[in-house]
Parts: structure tokens; sequence; C-alpha cells
């Protein structure tokens, strides 16, 4: 499995080397596992670079378990609604063993910029609006531990206003408490911005999720993503009644 999460970082593929370090096995036992993984129609090697890269199999796994459980029918049309609304990219992330990652998204763009990035990676906590949705409804304790715990890489690969310090996280925290939902302009990236709220289970208050409005700062500025929050909340909350009819989230 630890194969299978570093070769879904890099399509391009990673040498036999890079994988043994990265697990901190053997390059041998890296190589037994390479070859298995091979037979069993998970990985292949690029012929000129004698990388290992993933196959489509894995994608075909995931979309079967998402079809099964009965979630795209159900999530699909709420997001579907809010991107028509807010013309921009609204995407659903789930949080599973501790990590938030993005599953299902609805493009509102039809034109002009459109910020679209992949689907089914880990969200930086420490500075996308998703991230702080969830941390605010933990401890300051336990967000901390979460965003110190996740390998986020360099802090020159996202924006120019993104938080540098635990104290600048824990305002950003603070003022999500107090809005009951986050936002953030240049955050991730250049000329990006995006607001978030979390999706909570109706019953017992659970996080299970979290929903999002992202799009480029020069459209999505602070005033329209404010304007946008009621209906962001509202879907939300649509979307936790929603889930309760998943296999997957019950």
């Amino acid at each position: 499995m630890g194969i299978l999460d570093a070769l879904s970082a890099d399509a391009r593929g990673l040498p036999l080397q890079t994988l043994a370090q990265r697990l901190e096995i053997p390059k041998s036992a890296a190589h037994r596992i390479c070859q298995e993984l091979i037979r069993l129609g998970y990985v292949r090697q690029e012929p000129l670079s004698a990388h290992y890269q993933l196959t489509t199999r894995l994608v075909a796994l995931g979309s079967r378990f998402l079809a099964s459980s009965g979630a795209p029918d159900i999530v699909q049309p709420i997001l579907d609604r809010l991107a028509e609304e807010s013309g921009e990219l609204v995407r659903l992330g789930i949080i599973e063993n501790q990590r938030q990652i993005w599953i299902a998204k609805a493009q509102g763009a039809r034109s002009g910029l459109r910020y679209d990035p992949d689907m089914g990676r880990e969200a930086p906590l420490f500075c996308t609006a998703s991230g702080h949705a969830w941390l605010a409804r933990l401890s300051n304790q336990e967000a901390l531990a979460l965003v110190e715990a996740q390998d986020t890489g360099p802090a020159d690969d996202y924006g120019p206003q993104a938080p540098r310090s635990d104290d600048e996280i824990l305002d950003y925290l603070n003022r999500t408490r107090t809005h009951g939902y986050s936002w953030q302009v240049e955050h991730a990236g250049v000329g990006t911005a995006a607001l978030a709220v979390a999706v909570l289970h109706p019953l017992n208050g659970q996080v299970l999720g979290t929903l999002s409005v992202a799009g480029p700062s020069v459209r999505l500025d602070e005033p329209r993503m404010h304007r946008l929050a009621p209906s962001l909340r509202q879907a939300a909350e649509e979307l936790a009644q929603a889930w309760l009819s998943s296999r997957l989230f019950t």
C-alpha cells in the first residue's frame, strides 16, 4: 500500500531507488513488491525510463466502489446546483482516518478562467478553506497536531497569503468559528480563492466532510464569497441529510 500511495503522487512514475527510500525498505524488497503489483495489474514499468507507474486499475476500483455506495446519485445534484449558482468549482471532501480527501466536484465556470485541480488528493490543512472548515471544529491542540502530522511540502509551493505560523493558523480557525465558514484568498496558490463549510452529521454533529467553492480571486473576491456563504451552508445541510441515505457514509 505504501508503494501505491507513493506512485499516486506522480503520474510520471518513480524509480525503484526512490520508492525504497520513501518506504525505508531495502531496494530488493521494493523490487519484489513492484513485481507483484505488476503481476496483479496495479503497476506497470515504463520501458524507456524504467520508472514504475500506476495503471488505471485503482481508478476503476474506486469508481466502482463509489457507484455501489450510491453516493454519486445522492450528492451530485446538490453539487451541480451550487456550481450553477456560483459559477465556480464546487468540491466535496470526506473526512476519513484523520485525513480530508476530495472525492466529488462540479464545475460551474463555462468559459474564461477556470480553477479545476485534481480529485482524489489530500487537502493541505494549514492553508485551504476546506482544511480550516474542518480544523475549526476541533480544539486548537487537535488542529495543530493534524497540521503538524501532514506532509505538505515546501511553503513556496503555496500562495503568498498562506499562513506561515501556528498563531496565524489559529487566527484563521477562530475567524471560521465566529462566522461558521472559512474563506481564503491566495492561500492554496497565486490567484486563487475559496470558501468552505463543514458538513455535519445531522444527528450527532460529527464532521463528515467539507463543502467548498473555489475559483480565480479576480472573480471570487471576498465580498462575493460572503454573498455565496448562505447558499454554501444550505447545500451543506442538504448534503448532511442526503449523506444518511448513502451506504458509504452510514
